[in-house]
């Protein structure tokens, strides 16, 4: 008997997180191969500017952050931003919305699991790919059928891994920056300053550079998801967002600048990592394996994260009928394990896709699903609109959590993620990513009409 079983939380889930837990699990779902490898494709865009960049998109996501923590700690739900919107738009809202975000979870299964397997591979090149992702799936699927305090205790360590690497890397950083190292001297400003300035590509640069980190912030909400399995949801989540939002802000623009001021920030190449170019260039052996260990370990937790993100919000779906009642089934531990069965089930899909058809039916659904974050940020803050006033009427005791600013503040954000999405018009790449988009919710939202207009004719009422 597992004596340590928590108690079922309020929608029948188990409440065996701790405040640690919700902490390292917004930086588990966050802190991935966006930060450690994509980031270089942000420096050659911007420049030095590439900091700016991030500090405009990691303002973006405390902002963003901050209002889903508000209806999170006055709603706690393990469907989070969908129940919210449900509540304040109608059925139709959270049925597109939880399912957009479902998808874009399960597509990106496939990504983290072939790119930890790539690593793999380069070790134990004997071993075929596909079973080296089969290996990996399977371990975490067991993580995720497993009492959710276990689940939590795994990726807080897993996590707490990715979290030391940057820490180190900071302090490697600060060492060499001031000579301190052996091999190294100060290095002052040339870098920074030098090159064509603090922003060599302008303006532009790093509003560019913008477009290629905002999404590097995706998987901060996963702590809003997983606050209703806490024993405490309206004082933990407001807690773990405001620590987990400062410290990955430290983390991303502290790890930026430290490359640029150490590094010509024109012989940063992308597609590679430029945390390794920096280590190489401050001389610390084995740099290339070091980071290769860094980067799985950062893929694993991420999938990690997002098995179990996608099955509570599946399970929170299927509690407010927007999927089969059968989702909704808990264990003795609480655990949704129909809910993580159908999620990994999906993601072994996507993953046969892209091991089958990787040029063309895979990108054609990791494209679709590359705006939703975005979308999904949007959404978020319209919704934060009216549930505040809808809390303010009828439940004020409930807002132990406020957005900053509000209402001044919500408007600035939308606006903000709205000028993000016309700015993506005028690029070529981003462009065709939104059109994807655009055709996977127009039939998300035909689906979510229909739903609700089906479900109002068999309660009688008039459609």
């Amino acid at each position: 008997m597992n004596s340590q079983a928590a108690a079922p939380a309020a929608e029948g889930l188990a409440a065996g997180l701790r405040q640690r837990h919700l902490a390292m699990l917004a930086m588990g779902g966050v802190i991935g191969s966006g930060l450690f490898v994509s980031s270089g494709v942000g420096i050659k865009l911007a420049g030095p500017g590439i900091v700016l960049s991030f500090v405009l998109a990691g303002t973006l996501a405390m902002l963003v952050m901050r209002m889903m923590a508000e209806m999170a700690a006055a709603i706690p739900s393990s469907g989070s931003f969908s129940v919210h919107a449900e509540r304040a738009f109608g059925p139709w809202a959270g049925f597109a919305i939880g399912w957009l975000y479902w998808a874009a979870l399960v597509v990106v299964l496939a990504v983290e699991s072939t790119a930890a397997a790539i690593i793999v591979n380069g070790w134990l090149p004997d071993i075929p790919r596909w079973v080296l992702v089969l290996a990996f799936m399977a371990v975490l699927t067991a993580v995720n059928f497993a009492a959710v305090s276990r689940f939590g205790e795994f990726e807080f360590w897993l996590a707490l891994v990715k979290v030391a690497a940057i820490v180190g890397f900071l302090v490697l950083g600060v060492l060499a920056f001031f000579g301190v190292l052996p091999g190294t001297s100060f290095v002052g400003t040339t870098n920074l300053l030098g090159n064509g300035g603090l922003l060599p590509n302008g303006w532009q640069g790093v509003g560019t550079g913008l477009l290629a980190v905002v999404f590097t912030f995706g998987g901060l909400e996963v702590v809003t998801i997983a606050a209703a399995e806490s024993d405490d949801p309206a004082h933990a989540v407001g807690k773990a967002v405001r620590r987990a939002v400062v410290r990955i802000s430290v983390f991303y623009i502290g790890s930026m600048l430290v490359v640029v001021t150490l590094l010509p920030w024109a012989s940063v190449q992308a597609g590679e990592s430029p945390f390794a170019a920096v280590l190489v260039h401050i001389g610390i052996p084995a740099t290339g394996q070091i980071m290769n260990v860094v980067v799985l370990l950062a893929l694993l937790s991420t999938l990690n994260t997002n098995m179990y993100a996608a099955a509570r919000m599946a399970y929170s779906l299927a509690q407010r009928g927007h999927a089969p009642r059968a989702l909704t089934k808990v264990d003795r531990n609480g655990v949704p394990y129909l809910a993580v069965a159908a999620s990994v089930l999906f993601g072994f899909v996507a993953v046969a896709l892209n091991a089958l058809w990787p040029d063309t039916v895979f990108q054609y659904l990791l494209n679709a699903v590359g705006s939703v974050l975005l979308i999904v940020w949007i959404l978020v803050a319209c919704t934060q609109l009216r549930v505040r006033r809808q809390l303010e009427r009828t439940a004020p005791d409930s807002l132990t959590v406020r957005m900053w600013g509000f209402p001044y503040l919500t408007w600035a954000t939308l606006a903000a993620m709205v000028a993000i999405l016309v700015v993506m018009t005028g690029d070529p790449g981003t462009r065709a990513q939104l059109v994807n988009s655009a055709v996977l919710i127009a039939v998300v939202l035909v689906a979510g009409l229909w739903w609700q207009r089906a479900h109002r004719k068999q309660a009688g009422e008039r459609p």
